[in-house]
């Protein structure tokens, strides 16, 4: 008899339920695509939604900010608190919620309003990525699961290389509230698709809700090697379209293609990242961290050689996306106690090293200069790197 990580739900036996599971994986791919769209439109909106709303662009800088810090505080405590729900109705309801904040954050008379639309988004957005990975995988069998997280976690990357510019482009020629309208719909059919196509099995109930190599040491290492590589990436790409065009002299145009470049290969470190990830996880995390160190510290010293520093960005969005997919692999196979508040500790480790890499790039940027950014970036990865060899040493070779 199989343990209970190669349990399989019978709604995935047979081409039907194959298809259907296949079916439910497209629909949270396409939550976590609408999410990470609207986590980011601001960026792209900034000045539309400034003028719109007649506040300073600080003031829309800083829904950017709070959204990552909301989720960074709330993702552990609300996954606790929702562990008991079926994930069907959980996630249905997420993204429900999502629709409506999303659809009242497009109508939002003033900055207020909208702030509170974003926290609302935040709240659910924490809760979502907590609970996604597991809710996918519990629909397959053991051997693929990593490559179901790779596709699932494709919806991230294809958010900025498609999402965001498109969204952009539309509030550009429109007005800033279409585009939120936009996903607002698209989260809705992501919803309704859940409700139809997810297993019905309760949360407790979940295969994968207990991982088969449970380590608390060895996954308070892989946390702060996390949370050192994310802050070192984002201490610089942050500031990556400054960095372009006085660094290197690239024009705002070219930035926008570099950009795009950057989140298809995005896309694609997604996607190797899963096939990889089944035969060893590991191996696959440390080598994506040591693509980020070098692609920082080649963008350290490109100084006047723009293809170097385009071809650095593209490899710092394939071995991110890359990292990411491979770190909840990971996590899936050691979380200490239940995978989806591992999960959420994950996520809340992703989103402060976010948020620490971009203020500490901010203080940099004011002083030290531009290549300090990438310099520092490196450093800190490289610390990373140090943090996860340690804790590899006390990993098996498949983990």
């Amino acid at each position: 008899m199989q343990g209970p990580s190669h349990v399989i739900p019978s709604e995935t036996t047979g081409p039907v339920g194959r298809a259907r599971a296949l079916a439910a994986v497209a629909a949270l791919t396409l939550a976590l695509f609408v999410y990470s769209s609207v986590q980011s439109l601001p960026i792209g909106l900034l000045p539309q939604i400034a003028s719109g709303l007649n506040v300073p662009e600080s003031s829309v800088g800083l829904l950017v900010t709070g959204y990552g810090l909301v989720v960074t505080v709330t993702a552990v405590p609300l996954t606790g608190a929702t562990r008991r729900l079926p994930r069907r109705r959980l996630l249905t309801a997420l993204l429900i919620l999502f629709a409506a904040a999303t659809s009242l954050s497009a109508l939002a008379p003033g900055y207020g309003v909208l702030l509170a639309a974003q926290i609302l988004i935040a709240l659910t957005h924490a809760v979502l990525l907590s609970v996604i990975a597991a809710t996918a995988t519990n629909m397959f069998r053991e051997a693929v699961r990593a490559k179901v997280v790779g596709a699932l976690f494709s919806g991230i990357p294809l958010a900025s290389a498609v999402g965001v510019p498109a969204g952009t482009w539309l509030g550009q020629r429109t007005e800033w509230r279409v585009p939120f309208l936009v996903m607002s719909a698209l989260g809705l059919v992501a919803g309704v698709a859940v409700a139809l196509l997810l297993p019905s099995a309760p949360a407790g109930r979940d295969p994968v809700s207990i991982a088969p190599r449970r380590s608390r040491s060895r996954f308070v290492l892989l946390m702060a090697a996390t949370g050192l590589v994310v802050a070192g990436v984002f201490t610089f790409y942050t500031y990556v379209a400054v960095f372009l065009t006085r660094a290197t002299g690239l024009s705002s145009d070219t930035v926008s293609v570099v950009l795009l470049l950057n989140g298809l290969a995005g896309l694609a470190g997604t996607c190797v990242s899963g096939a990889l990830s089944d035969r060893n996880a590991r191996a696959t995390m440390t080598g994506t961290v040591v693509l980020l160190a070098a692609a920082l510290t080649v963008l350290a010293g490109a100084g006047s050689r723009p293809w170097a520093a385009v071809t650095a960005v593209a490899v710092l969005g394939l071995a991110l996306a890359a990292l990411l997919t491979a770190l909840q692999s990971r996590i899936l196979r050691m979380a200490p106690r239940s995978v989806e508040v591992a999960s959420a500790a994950g996520s809340a480790t992703i989103n402060a090293g976010i948020a620490g890499g971009a203020l500490l790039g901010g203080h940099l940027l004011e002083a030290p200069g531009l290549h300090s950014i990438a310099l520092t970036g490196a450093c800190l990865t490289a610390a990373g790197l140090a943090a996860l060899l340690a804790e590899s040493e006390r990993s098996k070779p498949s983990e």
